[in-house]
């Protein structure tokens, strides 16, 4: 094959890779902005959620 032919299919393989790529690109950020939780918790300052705080409430059934 001549360099002409080569860089033609390898054209061809980048650009429907790219395409692929970037719908790929395209639709995952389309789903996080529809799907996003603008929920923020000021008390949660180390980001790991709430695993180390003292809850509010008494337990019901707690054995004395």
């Amino acid at each position: 094959m001549s360099n002409q032919q080569m860089f033609l299919i390898g054209s061809i393989v980048f650009f429907t890779y790219l395409f692929f790529y970037m719908r790929i690109v395209i639709r995952d950020f389309g789903k996080n902005n529809k799907t996003e939780n603008n929920f923020v918790d000021s008390n949660d300052f180390d980001g790991i959620g709430n695993q180390g705080r003292i809850p509010d409430k008494n337990p019901k059934n707690r054995a004395i």
